[in-house]
């Protein structure tokens, strides 16, 4: 059986795991009324983080039970099949320079890289809607080389990276400077230092795929932070790191999809792993945690919490969360974000010179990408439309969204790009169990008022998730990193 049927089937719950439970386990009792189940540790969410989380709890020896809402693992990473034993990833996509944790999680479950397609050029369309190509792999990057923007863009980026290095990435609220960057935004820091506006309008271009935000939504802290995050403890982080595709987060890509380590990893704990499994109430009393899902209560000594911020403030807690961690939860809303795809026959572009990564003023899609599989068997193109290009595109109807992706392709690509044999979307906002991508963001005075209580357990609950990762929040990596220091956290407690 493989692993992507494992994926679109419902694994456990409620009497249907049939065969699949043999496969991937099944928690004795769940779906049956009052059933109870005991471990020493209960992780909540099976995405990278909590499925890391208790991998290296069960390494340690310990028995634990994880709870996870979905019909499937991977969270965030969700592989589609589009024929010929294919896929298209409809969220987390991308591995880049010092994201090691992910990819040595990879190599433990022998999921091997590639490099993203870059062979050729980008398209560009500037605010004229003129359209140009060049190469990403020049001192800019992936940033378009236009002569109206490079003396606003140079400065900001050096700028940007220069003031990073001044966040702590464990603390960002510590800052000597917080209180200052906290209160204003992005957008506004911006406005103070250009007088062009389109290169105001690009900085909303690179924000929307990366945050799936607008600059005015954004604090100039959480911004610099994540500059700051976009390293590891060897390499600091810079802008150009996390936004470029050479030598950036987006320069490879994993055989058989991301989807795929997720899978194995279940694989690997069996029967820990519950499915359709939405935690409704997590209780502490008499040195233990209780986690309630319909009919199913688990009783365990330590309890890791892996989904975003805002999902966890949907649980009813007992005793109520401390005010500082409750107002948090409150406070870091998913991104807007929407994956449009196209699947082709053949990745007919690269015959033109280009490599499928386009950048441009014109929506819905700022920002494209080549997803084709690695022997270029088909031809896979996705957009991301993010921010106020994602909520205006959601008002469109069905049909209309379509033909506004296509015509942006067509621009990019050429008249080919109108005639996909598949074309579908991913609207991570509409995901009840993630609410938004792809990651948490933090407006004006978020963190310096409620950053600290982030990682801060409360009681024998433990928090993880991409959201609380140092370095790469808001990616696999970062995930991966939050899921090894929450169980490192636990495992000191037992």
């Amino acid at each position: 059986m493989s692993e992507q049927t494992i994926s679109r089937r419902r694994l456990i719950g409620a009497g249907t795991a049939a065969g699949l439970g043999a496969m991937l386990g099944r928690v004795p009792g769940v779906g049956a009324a009052g059933s109870e189940r005991t471990a020493d540790v209960v992780v909540v969410g099976a995405g990278f983080a909590g499925l890391t989380a208790a991998l290296r709890v069960m390494q340690a020896g310990h028995s634990v039970i994880v709870l996870e809402a979905r019909d499937r693992v991977g969270g965030r990473a969700f592989n589609r099949p589009i024929g010929g034993g294919e896929i298209s990833e409809r969220g987390a996509t991308f591995v880049g320079p010092t994201q090691n944790h992910i990819l040595n999680l990879a190599g433990e479950f022998g999921v091997h890289k590639f490099p993203t397609f870059e062979d050729g050029d980008n398209v560009y369309v500037n605010a004229q809607g003129q359209r140009s190509t060049y190469n990403d792999q020049g001192p800019l990057g992936t940033a378009p080389p236009d002569p109206t923007i490079l003396p606003d863009l140079i400065p900001a980026i050096l700028t940007l990276d220069q003031m990073s290095t001044q966040v702590p990435v464990n603390a960002p609220w510590s800052s000597s400077n917080a209180g200052d960057w906290d209160n204003q935004t992005l957008a506004s820091w911006v406005a103070d230092r250009s007088v062009n506006p389109n290169f105001r309008k690009l900085v909303a271009v690179a924000t929307r795929p990366i945050f799936g935000a607008e600059p005015r939504e954004l604090s100039l802290l959480f911004t610099l932070f994540y500059i700051a995050a976009s390293g590891d403890e060897t390499h600091p982080g810079t802008f150009e790191r996390n936004f470029n595709t050479h030598d950036g987060a987006q320069m490879w890509r994993f055989f058989g999809g991301t989807q795929r380590i997720p899978l194995k990893m279940a694989h690997a704990l069996g029967n820990r792993v519950a499915l359709n499994s939405p935690v409704q109430q997590i209780g502490q009393a008499n040195g233990r945690v209780i986690a309630q899902c319909g009919s199913l209560q688990v009783r365990a000594k330590r309890a890791i919490v892996a989904i975003p911020p805002t999902l966890a403030g949907r649980i009813e807690y007992t005793p109520r969360l401390p005010s500082n961690r409750d107002q948090l939860t409150q406070r870091l809303p998913q991104g807007t974000l929407i994956k449009a795809t196209a699947v082709y026959d053949e990745p007919f572009w690269r015959d033109a010179g280009l490599n499928g990564q386009a950048v441009s003023f014109s929506g819905p899609a700022n920002v494209t990408f080549d997803d084709s599989p690695p022997d270029g068997s088909k031809g896979v193109v996705f957009g991301f439309i993010g921010g106020d290009e994602a909520r205006k595109f959601q008002r469109m109807t069905k049909a209309n969204r379509k033909a506004a992706l296509l015509a942006n392709f067509k621009t990019y690509f050429g008249s080919r790009a109108g005639h996909p044999r598949q074309y579908f979307e991913t609207n991570w906002s509409q995901e009840t169990w993630t609410r938004g991508c792809p990651v948490g963001i933090a407006g004006p005075g978020t963190l310096l008022e409620y950053g600290p209580a982030l990682r801060k357990p409360v009681g024998r609950i433990h928090w993880a998730g991409t959201e609380t990762s140092t370095y790469w929040n808001g990616y696999m990596d970062g995930a991966v990193r939050s899921g090894e220091r929450a169980a490192g956290e636990v495992l000191a407690e037992l």
